[in-house]
């Protein structure tokens, strides 16, 4: 193989850099008076290390590291976006009890996926998990089955929308956005410092939570961003993941993670080290999900064209 040359080597920075600073872009769905877009910021520095308190921080946890580029929704998925769904041919997820662009709730873990389900199938995509039609039960992929990840059981390969993996999700709220590195912010708002309790609002620094109001922010006025841009990852809502509260996805009725808190919710649990999980057939006014996605083409095509290779999911295998 020749040796690569300067300008070679240039070329791959610049191809980096590109992908880590590529703009936010919104996807569409539905139709007609049904249409309605979710946003996403990309998420770069792929093959970054876990959360290793790297950055100064008090509150790291061993999480966060992704091999790969993908991108991650700007905001939590609104109700809006679950009604004008729902009248594009989305069964059984039924949201409540807020309305309009403030964030979906009383969704279930088989809701959100649901969800996630429906944004492929409705585009032509290959669905990402094997749920009932009554949304109660959920069939890992086998090695007989088209999209088969050995590394997540769960999801489908093939799936161009998911919902994000604890490693996903943690990436895109607190690493720092430096590179390939191992540091991170305590806080989703690109901060060691606790943010400012607000009741909405896209100031810097803040979050709705600890009560300052009686129901959740809309979701695009839901505090200030993360280091990659995406809001109320601190605050506003809980938030499901897709793995499973040991990391492993391989069995159907495990505890599903969730992280993050809600507008009634604590400091304690915006910190990167808070984290639990619940049932996934619970439901709660103050619990809501983003969904993730892989990268644009173009993104895809800078990572590859910069001698990075895209990888599947690494299996974790951790307790709460």
């Amino acid at each position: 193989m020749n040796k690569p040359t300067s300008l070679s080597l240039a070329m791959m920075l610049a191809g980096i850099q590109a992908l880590v600073a590529f703009p936010a872009h919104a996807d569409t769905f539905g139709s007609g008076p049904n249409t309605f877009t979710i946003d996403f910021v990309n998420i770069g520095n792929a093959g970054n290390a876990d959360d290793a308190g790297a950055g100064g921080g008090l509150y790291s946890s061993a999480y966060g590291g992704v091999s790969y580029g993908y991108r991650m929704g700007t905001h939590e998925i609104s109700q809006d976006a679950i009604t004008k769904a729902t009248a594009s041919g989305l069964t059984n997820v039924t949201a409540g009890p807020w309305t309009g662009s403030q964030p979906s709730a009383n969704i279930t873990w088989f809701e959100a996926a649901a969800f996630a389900n429906w944004l492929n199938t409705s585009t032509g995509h290959q669905a990402a998990y094997q749920i009932d039609a009554g949304l109660t039960a959920l069939t890992p992929w086998t090695l007989s089955d088209a999209g088969y990840d050995a590394s997540n059981l769960y999801r489908n390969s093939n799936a161009y929308y998911f919902l994000p993996s604890e490693d996903e999700w943690y990436k895109a709220a607190y690493h720092q956005n430096d590179g390939v590195t191992a540091n991170y912010w305590d806080y989703a708002t690109a901060s060691n410092t606790a943010p400012t309790a607000v009741a909405s609002g896209t100031a810097p620094g803040t979050a709705v939570y600890n009560m300052v109001a009686s129901a959740p922010a809309a979701v695009n006025n839901a505090g200030g961003l993360s280091a990659y841009g995406t809001m109320g990852q601190n605050g506003n809502m809980f938030e499901w993941m897709e793995s499973a509260s040991d990391g492993e996805n391989d069995s159907s009725s495990e505890g599903r993670a969730e992280r993050d808190t809600s507008y009634l919710g604590p400091e304690i649990g915006l910190r990167s080290s808070s984290r639990g999980s619940r049932t996934p057939t619970f439901s709660g006014n103050f619990s809501g999900f983003r969904v993730a996605s892989v990268p644009e083409p173009s993104c895809a095509m800078l990572i590859i064209g910069s001698g990075f290779v895209l990888l599947a999911p690494r299996r974790r295998a951790r307790t709460v």
